[in-house]
């Protein structure tokens, strides 16, 4: 068995991998709104962050507007990841299911990966 090398490097923030799908295609519209799905079943509260590419390895992102506490709307939870991508063309785009019983982050997946130059 050999193992597969990822040619991620510093110098090509195209190659950097970012979290749980990130090794994965990129996801297609559905199988976000299946992750949000689950998100919303598990009662997580979704919040959204975004990013310059260049910064998405940094442990700080920038919040989009507060965690969505108790949304249960998966078009309502979508239409907020569009008006991120809208608002801060360039930028990675996550989101996040917040645990509250556990007070830990239960899913993190990139939803958009900003095209780079």
């Amino acid at each position: 068995m050999t193992t597969q090398d990822y040619p991620s490097r510093l110098s090509n923030p195209n190659s950097r991998k970012l979290g749980t799908f990130s090794y994965l295609p990129q996801m297609t519209a559905a199988q976000i709104r299946k992750q949000i799905d689950y998100i919303v079943a598990k009662g997580w509260n979704p919040a959204i962050e975004h990013t310059e590419p260049e910064f998405a390895e940094s442990n700080y992102w920038y919040m989009w507007k507060l965690p969505m506490f108790g949304e249960s709307d998966v078009d309502a939870i979508l239409a907020e990841i569009e008006a991120c991508k809208s608002n801060n063309p360039g930028h990675h785009v996550r989101l996040i299911g917040y645990d509250n019983i556990r007070q830990t982050q239960g899913a993190n997946m990139l939803v958009h990966r900003a095209e780079m130059d």
